[in-house]
């Protein structure tokens, strides 16, 4: 199995060299240069698997035999026993025909848990096996980070920096990212927004001297073992509805257009997929973008479900690199485009092939709100805000007898503020953190300033010494 990038100037790699690089050197992200392919009667096989077992059969095409069976069961099944759900990912039932996906079992109550946990054991088997460090750096609208800082916290052969917008978390996220004592762990605070960070970020990886200097690897969903990961709890909850012989939708809250990118892969996996909904709050950049065939960034700001207050959201390069039959010139012209004015618009063939698999919509913070109050009401059931905005997409477009399944990408403490004022409800955090909002905390803050970042990384990390 190789790995291509979606801008067509970087050498392909193979599963551990994709893992470890992260965003490909020409600015790409990478991508198998062909989708594993499931029939029928091998999804049907899978029924009644535990969670780690489907991971296993779902995501064993991938690693191109690199990883030794034996090993990579070992990898999922520890990545999975952190989290506190014999399920892993339950499916919970709202309605007659509705469902939530939860996927916030994991150590830090966010649907990052589910990807990020195997990630981190995935590199350092890798780093293990090479005898080498890496220098992580990540940026984070909230889930991101903490996922991210859990999963490498006191790991031998990794430094992790995480970059989060100063002010723009909530404080339970904000605690998940600034309290570890692991010495391998460096949350920063950027004076911006989250596109800062992920501006900078990039603009990192793309300093190839840099890059070398610290052996910089990455672990947002730019990286493809994330969106992988990520697959197979559209399996598993396809599955539990019927699948392969009954369709199910999918509606995603979205941001970055990972989760919902992994739901496009088990669709070309032959998973039946019906319609694939991306669900937007007020940084409505991807519902215009569907609505108009034009891709233009606005201004960000600040709404109840702060993970998804975007408006470059990286992982829609992937889909654009799909939608042009993989034209890697294309995807460059658009992504010119996006850095030179903010801006460029879709070949009508190309956006038209988009809306035949996938729908749009937005949710305002009242909607949000109005949702957790009303599905509490209908079903006893408390939403997060991010969850919220995907359910109130949800029910303008479920469609007949098609399962409607909303990803619950975040456990409502989380957010407990915005839960509360909508609900009257203050959700507690599970005992087992009981404690966090009382741990010291430990973070600096830096401007979006890159040489200052790369200058905070350099002098801290052990790959460059």
């Amino acid at each position: 199995m190789q790995y291509v990038s979606t801008r067509g100037e970087a050498p392909a790699l193979g599963f551990s060299d994709a893992v470890l690089a992260g965003l490909a050197r020409d600015g790409g992200l990478y991508v198998p240069r062909e989708w594993p392919q499931f029939s029928p009667s091998e999804i049907r096989a899978m029924r009644g698997l535990a969670y780690p077992d489907l991971a296993i059969r779902v995501l064993t095409p991938f690693l191109g035999g690199e990883i030794a069976a034996p090993v990579f069961e070992r990898l999922v099944r520890e990545a999975y026993a952190t989290f506190r759900h014999e399920a892993v990912c339950p499916l919970v039932q709202t309605g007659s025909n509705t469902f939530v996906l939860e996927l916030f079992h994991g150590p830090t109550l966010a649907f990052k848990d589910v990807a990020m946990q195997l990630l981190a054991r995935l590199m350092d088997h890798v780093l293990a096996e090479r005898g080498q460090h890496a220098t992580i750096v990540g940026a984070t609208s909230g889930d991101t980070g903490g996922a991210a800082i859990d999963a490498f916290a006191g790991r031998s052969r990794t430094d992790i920096f995480i970059l989060f917008p100063h002010g723009r978390v909530s404080p339970v996220q904000q605690r998940q990212m600034t309290t570890s004592k692991a010495e391998n762990v460096h949350a920063l605070a950027i004076e911006g927004n989250f596109d800062d960070c992920q501006g900078l970020l990039k603009d990192m990886f793309n300093d190839h001297a840099f890059r070398d200097r610290v052996a910089l690897s990455g672990v947002n969903s730019i990286n493809w073992a994330r969106i992988m990961a990520q697959i197979v709890y559209y399996f598993s909850s396809a599955l539990s509805l019927g699948a392969p012989d009954r369709p199910v939708s999918f509606t995603v809250p979205t941001g970055n257009f990972g989760d919902i990118f992994a739901g496009y892969a088990a669709k070309k996996m032959g998973l039946p997929i019906e319609r694939l909904v991306i669900a937007t709050n007020d940084n409505d950049i991807l519902a215009r973008t569907f609505a108009t065939g034009e891709y233009r960034t606005k201004g960000v700001f600040a709404t109840t479900s702060p993970s998804m207050d975007i408006q470059v959201s990286s992982n829609f390069e992937r889909l654009l690199f799909e939608a042009s039959n993989r034209d890697a010139a294309t995807v460059r012209r658009y992504m010119d485009g996006l850095k030179q004015s903010g801006a460029f618009t879709i070949e009508a063939r190309e956006i038209n092939g988009m809306r035949s698999e996938f729908d749009a919509g937005r949710a305002t913070m009242d909607e949000v709100a109005a949702t957790i109050r009303s599905t509490l009401a209908a079903s006893n059931y408390l939403l997060d805000p991010h969850t919220a905005a995907a359910v109130h997409v949800a029910a303008g477009k479920a469609a007949g007898a098609v399962p409607m399944v909303v990803l619950g990408t975040a456990h409502p403490a989380k957010f407990p503020a915005a839960v509360e004022a909508a609900s009257g409800v203050s959700p507690a955090l599970p005992a087992w953190l009981g404690g966090l909002m009382t741990f010291e905390e430990k973070y600096t803050v830096l401007p979006s300033d890159l040489k200052m970042v790369e200058d905070y990384v350099s002098r801290r990390a052990r790959a460059a010494r």
